[in-house]
């Protein structure tokens, strides 16, 4: 630690930071240093290391090489979850950890409630008071005694926040802390991190979107492929430099000249001013034959909900849907039975069932073709089995082998492959490639080229730009919800999307 550092105050001291998980190196050689009072964002594109980071400072996960250091002190390679909360280390998270049923002050006093002495029961005036002076010091609009189930998505926030200077933080990490928030919100948090930082906490700031990095840091690191690549001073904070930076490497081949084309023919799927309240607004776009539609994002854009209301999963509010011509009213079986498939974003969750076969999985979406009275024909299905095992290249090729015991990369080809065998006229793709090896990418991205080639349309979401370049004839861009931009002729670069999925770069289509 240099002296200029010591004198300025230094919180925590990441220095020389290696994990792997069995395999390549997630992070490699990573310094990482966060000052009292300051407000520090970690910034990177999706796999640059900065979650794997975080689960290291607040020992969910273990570090294979380097030091730490928390207030002067270093910690232990036997760091965890608990040495971290008792240090002052506060995470809060995209999905709030509240207890629902609870008052906000049972919520900041959880496991830690005053008691009355001797007789060991909770006070209740003393909790709901301690609670309240809380609230009071920092002039929140909340009251100790509410139910967190009548509070908005910002009031739950900052019942969290509540909830880590209540246990005497003096590191706040903040997850995508905007990303279910109304600007009025994000507006309230903002003034709520500056209350922090004035009270001397840190706090550790994680978001995709530039124009609050820029707004609210006092310093910014740089995270690209597991390593460091900048830290920036206040000065030199800048969106444009900040993206540069993310973007900042070798283009593998195919990426810097891949140029868009809007392709004609025949319409398959078209979308008008498609509504949802408080999820995506006035949506409109056509999807021609053999074509791939790429749509790009933030977190909490609106683009997996958007598809999931598309293929009938979840209700619009408004809008009109057509499909091959014909007005659509979407549905999961109206979808299926009319040839559009769709893989989810969480696929062990909503994908596959791991404690079945792969025969198992991909006869499910295809019972109309495997059997007749209500009666399964294990011939049938054993043999539409074998076809996507042969299509895809699933590894092991073994029918009866539970989906579970497969590789990230062959789960989600056992996911694609169940559509494949049905007459697919239309394939919706969310994070197709999350968690899988690079082998397994490229077969993927052969599969989709060749899908496209057959006349399959395909919509492809994806928080991957070098993916979403690479692959889509046609970009949307959707932030907050909205489509604000459409690329649709000409090179188009990972810089581009992103620029206008932070908000840099907005208007018209080209």
């Amino acid at each position: 630690m240099s002296e200029t550092e010591s004198q300025a105050g230094v919180l925590l001291e990441c220095r020389g930071i290696d994990k792997s998980y069995n395999g390549p190196m997630v992070l490699s050689a990573v310094d990482f240093s966060i000052r009292r009072g300051e407000v520090h964002s970690l910034v990177g594109e999706n796999g640059a290391g900065k979650s794997t980071l975080i689960k290291i400072i607040t020992g969910v996960t273990g570090r294979n090489a380097g030091e730490m250091s928390f207030d002067g002190v270093a910690i232990g390679a036997e760091h965890s979850k608990k040495a971290a909360q008792d240090l002052g280390i506060a995470v809060i998270y995209q999905e709030l950890s509240l207890i629902h049923g609870m008052s906000v002050a049972q919520n900041l006093f959880l496991t830690r409630e005053p008691r009355y002495p001797l007789i060991g029961l909770i006070n209740i005036a003393r909790m709901n008071a301690e609670a309240q002076a809380l609230i009071d010091r920092y002039g929140f609009s909340l009251k100790a005694t509410d139910s967190v189930d009548s509070l908005s998505i910002a009031q739950r926030q900052t019942v969290e926040i509540l909830k880590a200077l209540n246990s005497m933080a003096s590191l706040i990490i903040m997850d995508e802390p905007t990303s279910s928030l109304t600007s009025t919100e994000s507006a309230q948090l903002f003034a709520i991190v500056q209350k922090l930082k004035a009270e001397g906490i840190a706090v550790l700031y994680i978001s995709h979107r530039m124009e609050e990095v820029y707004r609210l840091s006092d310093r910014v690191t740089v995270l690209r492929d597991g390593r460091k690549v900048a830290i920036l001073e206040k000065d030199q904070i800048h969106p444009e430099e900040i993206i540069r930076l993310m973007i900042g490497r070798a283009l593998e081949a195919g990426e810097s000249n891949r140029s868009m084309a809007r392709k004609g023919g025949e319409v398959v799927l078209e979308v008008k001013g498609l509504c949802s309240q408080d999820r995506f607004q006035d949506v409109a776009f056509s999807l021609h034959k053999g074509e791939i539609l790429g749509i790009g994002g933030l977190v909490g854009s609106g683009r997996t909900e958007l598809v999931r209301a598309i293929y009938g999963i979840d209700p619009f509010d408004s809008g009109q849907v057509s499909f091959l011509g014909r007005d659509w009213k979407p549905g999961v079986s109206a979808s299926i039975e009319g040839g559009i498939g769709f893989v989810p974003e969480e696929r062990r969750l909503q994908g596959i069932m791991g404690g079945i076969s792969i025969t198992g999985n991909v006869g499910i979406p295809n019972l109309d073709s495997t059997g007749t009275l209500g009666f399964v024909s294990d011939r049938r299905e054993l043999e539409l089995a074998r076809k996507a095992i042969g299509l895809l290249n699933i590894r092991p090729a073994e029918p009866s082998v539970p989906v579970g015991n497969l590789s990230g990369g062959n789960q989600q080809k056992v996911v694609v492959g169940k559509w494949l065998i049905r007459d697919l006229k239309l394939l919706i793709v969310d994070e197709p490639t999350v968690g899988i090896d690079i082998g397994a990418k490229e077969e993927m991205y052969q599969t989709f080229a060749r899908l496209a080639a057959a006349g399959v349309s395909i919509i492809l979401v994806s928080s991957d730009l070098p993916e979403l370049t690479r692959l889509s004839d046609r970009i949307i861009v959707l932030r907050k919800g909205r489509i604000i931009r459409e690329f649709a002729e000409g090179v188009v670069t990972e810089e581009d999307v992103l620029r206008a999925s932070s908000g840099i770069l907005e208007g018209g289509g080209r």
